[in-house]
């Protein structure tokens, strides 16, 4: 049953950087270009408040049902997407297509676990974390070819046939084994956490970008998440079914790996953001071909993820991949800290290697290891889990990496050419059109193309802690041994 629930599953990954090369067309047709970056973060906020409320959801009512209803949720946000009228229109069936993508992620992983006992889990975990590594890859190429050949619509309507063959796949191979569970929904707890966790998002979307960081819409943003999140952990206190049981933070293995999953988001997510813009700007790649220059990396980590995944389904041992994951991360963000104009495409591959390395030691060997911390009951919970402290990690580095380098940006580039210079590249919202600036005389061309490289690598300077903190949170892991197979788990063999 890999197969069908690989489909599902790269479709959420897909969409979450396909749209990226059909962004100017869909402004070029809706408008609306200052509510552009809400296009991407209405589908993560969608993704991110919904991700635990699915697992819990498929732990209550069983996994299958509630997977095949969040791909249809999501089917049904591409399309409308792909048929939306203006932006506004666009922004909200996005958010709708977030919701489903958050069953889909968590769906995929809880599954797995439920068909695969945790020792021969993370044989079809690593082949899992490889097919989304290739996503990130394939998902700009496509979305570049789409958009050329046919049009902007069809990065939403692609999904509509590969999500179609997974649902029939799925409705009619799947099988799952069945427990019984008293249903109670803790609507309470679900409303405060997607309350908090949108506050969180919209602080770090929006602080030092729409607002100042200490303006009173992002202090209020702030308490309002702060108080929110509380009065979410009291109230899971005291009810019967909570959404996020904080009784499983009393494993230290859960709590170290959600740790890990949030560190592993921040550095990750927040560091590579801008490696793009350095290939299409500094090194001239185009928009189209910019996906193919990150295939060293995902390349490594898909390598990696496999060859650990039949490792620690061979021998049942772990602890040493969360460890050689974060010194891997480490060493990468530490080389690719000494990116400047003169580093080749070669030279940059060699470092993205050794990121891609400790990254693929890390994507599904956390999963693996907060699901074989909890009950099987909690199986979609600890999964959901893991997931959404990623993302929560990735948004908060993206908004503090993103700070980081447009300051030094804007510094660099004011130190060479003047303020002024910098304040008019600040009032075309900070973007930089590697075309526009190919055409413009040297001395200003060189400056940008500095502040872009040395911005790129103080970002990396930043990260590296963060990537090092990862290892250390790895030593306190306990090597618990991984779960046979659930007496009443049986395998489709499908």
């Amino acid at each position: 049953m890999l197969p069908p629930l690989l489909l599902a599953a790269a479709l959420a990954m897909l969409d979450n950087v396909i749209v990226g090369t059909a962004m100017p067309r869909i402004v070029g047709e809706l408008g609306g270009l200052a509510h552009l970056a809400w296009v991407v973060t209405a589908y993560v906020l969608g993704t991110t408040v919904s991700t635990p409320i699915w697992g819990k959801i498929g732990d209550l009512y069983g996994r299958k049902n509630v997977f095949l209803a969040s791909i249809v949720l999501f089917l049904v946000g591409s399309v409308l997407s792909g048929a939306a009228q203006t932006m506004g229109q666009l922004i909200g069936f996005r958010a709708l297509q977030g919701l489903g993508a958050g069953g889909l992620l968590v769906g995929a992983l809880a599954i797995i676990g439920d068909l695969v006992p945790p020792r021969e889990r993370g044989r079809y975990q690593g082949i899992f974390a490889g097919v989304m590594s290739m996503s990130m890859v394939i998902g700009p190429l496509v979305g570049g070819f789409l958009t050329d050949q046919l049009s902007w619509r069809w990065a939403f309507y692609v999904n509509v046939p590969i999500g179609a063959v997974a649902l029939v796949w799925l409705v009619a191979k799947l099988r799952l084994p069945k427990r019984r569970t008293d249903h109670h929904i803790d609507w309470l707890g679900a409303a405060l956490l997607t309350v908090g966790l949108t506050a969180l998002v919209l602080v770090t979307t929006w602080g030092g970008v729409e607002y100042p960081w200490g303006s009173w819409q992002i202090l209020g943003l702030a308490g309002l998440a702060v108080a929110a999140l509380v009065a979410f952990g009291f109230v899971e206190r005291r009810v019967a079914e909570p959404v996020l049981p904080l009784n499983l933070f009393r494993d230290r293995n859960f709590t170290v790996i959600s740790a890990i999953a949030f560190l592993l988001g921040f550095a990750m997510f927040g560091a590579i953001t801008f490696l793009p813009l350095f290939q299409q700007t500094v090194q001239g790649a185009s928009a189209t071909n910019s996906g193919l220059l990150l295939l060293p990396m995902t390349a490594a980590m898909l390598v990696v993820s496999i060859v650990a995944g039949q490792v620690i389904t061979r021998t049942g041992r772990y602890k040493l991949f969360p460890i050689l994951g974060g010194v891997g991360m480490a060493v990468g963000m530490v080389l690719l800290s000494f990116v400047d104009v003169a580093t080749t495409r070669t030279q940059l591959a060699s470092f993205m290697v050794a990121l891609g390395l400790g990254m693929g030691c890390l994507m599904q060997t956390a999963m693996l290891i907060a699901q074989n911390s909890v009950d099987q009951k909690n199986l979609g919970v600890a999964s959901s889990s893991v997931t959404l402290f990623r993302s929560i990690g990735g948004s908060f580095g993206v908004a503090l990496f993103g700070t980081i380098f447009a300051r030094h940006f804007a510094s660099s580039v004011a130190a060479s050419l003047g303020p002024e210079a910098a304040s008019q590249l600040a009032s075309g919202g900070g973007q930089v059109d590697p075309q526009v600036v190919a055409a413009l005389p040297d001395p200003v061309k060189s400056a940008i193309y500095d502040g872009i490289a040395s911005s790129l690598s103080t970002v990396f300077v930043w990260a590296i802690p963060f990537a090092a903190l990862v290892a250390v949170l790895a030593v306190f892991i306990r090597e618990v041994a991984l779960r046979g197979h659930d007496k009443l788990t049986t395998i489709d063999a499908a």
